[in-house]
């Protein structure tokens, strides 16, 4: 597949108190084809929020390159085009929701870029009905839960028609019941074509992308798809990540003797493995 976006020898580094430079990144280089899903770990401080932001165009390398459909980020002619191009949603929805008026808060940003009111009706009104939100298209923001309120700010974005949506860690001040709505939204998308990359410290997310990047002190240490991640238990725990609640109960099944194959990271799958353990000691 072609590359969309690729960062190459990426490198980044913020100035500290003291004035001495504190690297962030350390030659990150990844790509990501169009379509694709992908999940972003590392332990606080790893870089993957920064790296994040250097797709978007918010920090610009000090080495390296960044390009976007080939726009590279450090021309400041290209950062409109790449911001439509990925849209990028934050932690907290009460940060990007600006209106007091659902559809208005999804129609602000068309509202500066002078899209026509007929388009503008139409993008909105797909927007909301992508993420589940058309029917409280009139309603405050205010009186929404954060789940809500975050496929609200989704579709914000998805107004825009970006061929990717990039989070950062999007459902962490969400309650259970608001991160299976974010990302169930977030799996229909891309179901739909859209490029989705979401940096999250939630493993049974980082289990429903197709792929899983690990980040550690600003460097790539594992790329791969979940199960062939997850499996290395040791390795993960090692860097200060867990895993999916499926796999570790596995895992611990596994070490005191039971055949139990590696790769489980969903409680569908861990669910029958135990029922053939089950099986078969009656």
């Amino acid at each position: 597949m072609e590359e969309f976006i690729k960062t190459e020898n990426l490198c980044f580094s913020y100035y500290s108190q003291d004035n001495l430079n504190k690297t962030v990144l350390d030659n990150v280089s990844l790509s990501f084809s169009q379509g694709e899903f992908v999940a972003v770990l590392g332990h606080n401080g790893s870089g993957k929020s920064t790296f994040a932001k250097c797709i978007n165009g918010i920090n610009l390398p000090t080495s390296g390159k960044v390009t976007v459909n080939n726009l590279d980020t450090v021309d400041d002619k290209n950062l409109l085009e790449i911001r439509r191009n990925v849209g990028m949603v934050f932690q907290n929805p009460d940060n990007q929701i600006v209106s007091s008026i659902v559809e208005d808060d999804v129609a602000f940003a068309l509202e500066n870029l002078g899209v026509p009111p007929k388009e503008m009706r139409e993008r909105v009104d797909n927007a909301l009905k992508a993420v589940g939100m058309y029917e409280y298209r009139m309603h405050s923001p205010s009186k929404l839960s954060g789940g809500q309120k975050q496929r609200v700010a989704i579709a914000g974005i998805l107004a825009m028609n970006p061929k990717c949506i990039l989070l950062d860690e999007p459902t962490a001040m969400l309650d259970p019941q608001g991160r299976k709505e974010v990302m169930s939204t977030l799996k229909k998308l891309n179901e739909q074509g859209v490029t989705v990359i979401i940096i999250t410290h939630y493993m049974e997310e980082a289990a429903m992308a197709k792929r899983v990047v690990v980040i550690d002190s600003g460097r790539v240490v594992m790329d791969n798809e979940p199960k062939k991640i997850f499996c290395q238990v040791e390795k993960l725990k090692s860097l200060g990540l867990d895993v999916p609640q499926a796999t570790q109960i596995c895992y611990e099944l596994k070490k005191r003797g039971y055949d139990i194959p590696t790769g489980i990271i969903t409680p569908d799958e861990c669910t029958a493995e135990i029922k053939k353990l089950l099986k078969n000691k009656i």
